[in-house]
């Protein structure tokens, strides 16, 4: 008797936490939402720009979501030479590696697009992933505040070709200067500080996620989640902490008067030279919007929208970052851009009912009637294919019924067979999955059937 396999040792086939495997039908509805995007991104004069998925992790820098240290945050591991190397956790630092890599050679303003997976060691959750796609455009090289208004402007063109109504989506903008001019109002400027004002800076960016009592307790000692893990907090006093939430907790009606909240924001950062001239810079970006006919329905100015990367310096929509490629020059390049979190705007487009999740149709399904005729099945596939039609022959080694059942699942439009009183005719037989209907047609003009079945090719 024949020994049993044994089964003991059988791999078990399983998925790593925090990340997911994507069908057909998402993987073409993402198609769909990515080919809108690009098209306003070219039409404000953007081209594309493709880096690697590893970058040197030095290149990187310390500028990680949510540690403020190297190899924390990010996939690393070392080649053969003993560097260490990092999947990247965003595209803007590989971006800032390329251009300080091609500076000579890159026009100035440096206007690109780039999409792709971004990769973070960080605890998944519900929506959290380890793996995620983004959508950025950035413009390198201008530290005009008509550039981060043209950002501005370009990301609620984005969600209108997508399809999102005016009044349904708006863009928010702050600025990393007015931020860190009331932290240093309440005494918290400084190289001393620097560790201290990144956890405020990271709550606060918590806000719309968890409401005022969690940021209100990370700006403190701490908060324990749902799951029972404790973070710490930034260690504020009561009264910093009170300063804090009443600068995020500005609301902005779409009537209020900007005029009046940007005075506001000045008093409150009026010994700051660097929190004033953030609240400039919004003025100067506020105007060049609403020139432009982009109004508080569709870009407005709101005091708790901040990000928690560290090389953030100017307006926050996501993000002007002089700095950042200044680590390879030695001297500060102006740069501007924002991130679009495809998997998240997606999941809302769907919400909204603006992006359908369904799969495309599948091929035309080639039957083989007779297994001694594969060779005039192969040659049906190829005129379909050559005709500009999808098309596949049955692979496999089942009758007829399970050949159906097959294309059934693969979602084909019809099937094609052709017996052996097919072939003496010069006939093929079409069966319609889709309207459940057989009919007999020759094969002598594919542009004809084609013409006769437009919904189907």
């Amino acid at each position: 008797m024949a020994d049993k396999p044994d089964k003991t040792n059988k791999l078990k086939a399983r998925l790593p936490r925090g990340f997911a495997d994507r069908g057909g039908a998402e993987i073409a509805a993402t198609r769909r939402m990515l080919d809108k995007i690009r098209a306003v991104y070219e039409r404000y004069g953007f081209e594309p720009l493709e880096t690697p998925a590893i970058e040197y992790t030095d290149a990187l820098g310390k500028f990680l979501p949510d540690q403020d240290r190297p190899n924390e945050g990010v996939f690393s591991f070392q080649d053969d030479d003993e560097q260490w190397l990092s999947l990247r956790y965003d595209l803007t630092a590989p971006l800032a590696r390329y251009v300080a890599e091609n500076f000579d050679a890159l026009p100035k303003p440096y206007r690109s697009y780039r999409e792709g997976f971004v990769f973070r060691d960080e605890k998944p959750g519900p929506g959290r992933f380890r793996q995620f796609m983004q959508f950025d455009a950035d413009t390198v090289g201008s530290a005009s505040m008509a550039a981060d208004a043209e950002m501005c402007m370009m990301a609620a063109d984005t969600m209108e070709a997508l399809g999102i109504p005016r009044g349904s989506y708006v863009v928010k903008v702050n600025n990393r200067k007015v931020l860190d001019g009331v932290l240093e109002a309440i005494k918290l400027g400084g190289a001393v500080n620097s560790a201290k004002r990144l956890m405020v800076l990271r709550a606060i960016d918590k806000y719309d996620r968890l409401g005022r009592d969690s940021v209100e307790q990370l700006l403190g000692r701490g908060r324990k989640d749902e799951s029972g893990d404790f973070t710490h907090g930034a260690g504020l006093d009561t009264q910093q902490i009170a300063a804090v939430l009443n600068y995020i907790e500005f609301q902005l009606a779409d009537e209020i008067d900007l005029e009046g909240v940007f005075d506001d924001w000045r008093r409150i950062v009026s010994s700051s030279i660097a929190g004033t001239k953030g609240v400039t810079e919004l003025e100067e970006v506020a105007f060049l919007c609403h020139s432009a006919g982009y109004g508080p329905t569709r870009i407005s100015f709101d005091s708790s929208v901040v990000r928690g990367l560290e090389y953030y310096t100017g307006p926050v929509y996501e993000v002007r970052y002089d700095g950042l490629i200044e680590r390879f020059r030695g001297e500060p390049v102006p740069a501007t851009g924002f991130s679009i979190g495809v998997s998240r705007l997606m999941a809302a487009l769907q919400h909204l009912g603006k992006i359908e999740s369904k799969a495309e149709p599948g091929p035309v399904v080639v039957t083989v009637f007779d297994r001694e005729r594969i060779a005039d099945y192969q040659k049906m596939v190829a005129t379909l294919r050559n005709a500009g039609i999808r098309a596949e022959l049955y692979l496999g080694s089942g009758k007829m019924g399970p050949q159906l059942k097959y294309a059934d699942k693969r979602g084909a439009p019809c099937v094609v067979i052709q017996g052996g009183d097919e072939k003496a005719k010069g006939e093929v037989q079409i069966k319609d999955l889709i309207e459940g209907a057989k009919a007999a047609a020759a094969i002598a003009s594919n542009q004809e059937w084609r013409e006769s079945r437009p919904a189907q090719f």
